[in-house]
């Protein structure tokens, strides 16, 4: 039994560290961009929506993915 669910924590553990290092080169991103406009960062909720949908399609073809056989 336990074989069978060893893939689910290798999967979870997997996507946590993808989902760690991925947010944090984001953050990256946006501080360089700042310290380049010397400007802090200002998120408008046009774009907080624009990028909560990028977000949710992202999801959604990770969630497709290897779903058709």
């Amino acid at each position: 039994m336990e074989n069978k669910d060893n893939w689910k924590t290798q999967t979870l553990i997997l996507g946590s560290i993808i989902g760690a290092v991925s947010g944090l080169l984001a953050s990256y991103l946006l501080i360089q961009r700042s310290e380049r406009t010397q400007s802090k960062p200002k998120i408008t909720a046009g774009e907080g929506v624009k990028l909560g949908m990028g977000v949710l399609g992202i999801l959604k073809s990770i969630s497709d993915f290897g779903g058709k056989q």
